[in-house]
């Protein structure tokens, strides 16, 4: 558990409420989809068809890190760029995506997952 979770004083007791204060906004599982898609940088997550605005995006993204759900590590100097890649408990949310791409294409005429996303 990274330190910020571990430290985190919760509203409840409940996992899911808990697990809701990370990643329950409308933003932030649609980043974890982009990286379980193969994107990788800033730029790459602004051309998601969902037009994240980039001041969401910047704090979701540092969100995500300080839960150790992503890691950042440079990919250029100058000027200097991050990308960001799923750490191992980042990549177990995969799961919850997978139900949810299971229930939205059950229950949400015309959704359609992304291959990456597929059952």
């Amino acid at each position: 558990m990274s330190s910020n979770t571990a430290n985190k004083t919760w509203r409840s007791t409940c996992p899911v409420a808990c697990t809701l204060d990370i990643v329950g906004d409308k933003w932030t599982l649609l980043i974890v989809r982009d990286l379980f898609a193969g994107k990788k940088t800033y730029g790459e997550f602004q051309k998601a068809p969902e037009k994240i605005p980039t001041n969401i995006l910047a704090d979701r993204l540092k969100r995500l890190q300080e839960h150790g759900i992503v890691s950042k590590h440079p990919y250029q100097e100058r000027p200097l760029r991050y990308e960001y890649l799923l750490t191992p408990k980042g990549r177990e949310l995969g799961a919850v995506l997978k139900a949810m791409v299971k229930w939205g294409e059950k229950h949400v005429p015309g959704s359609k997952a992304m291959r990456s996303l597929g059952r």
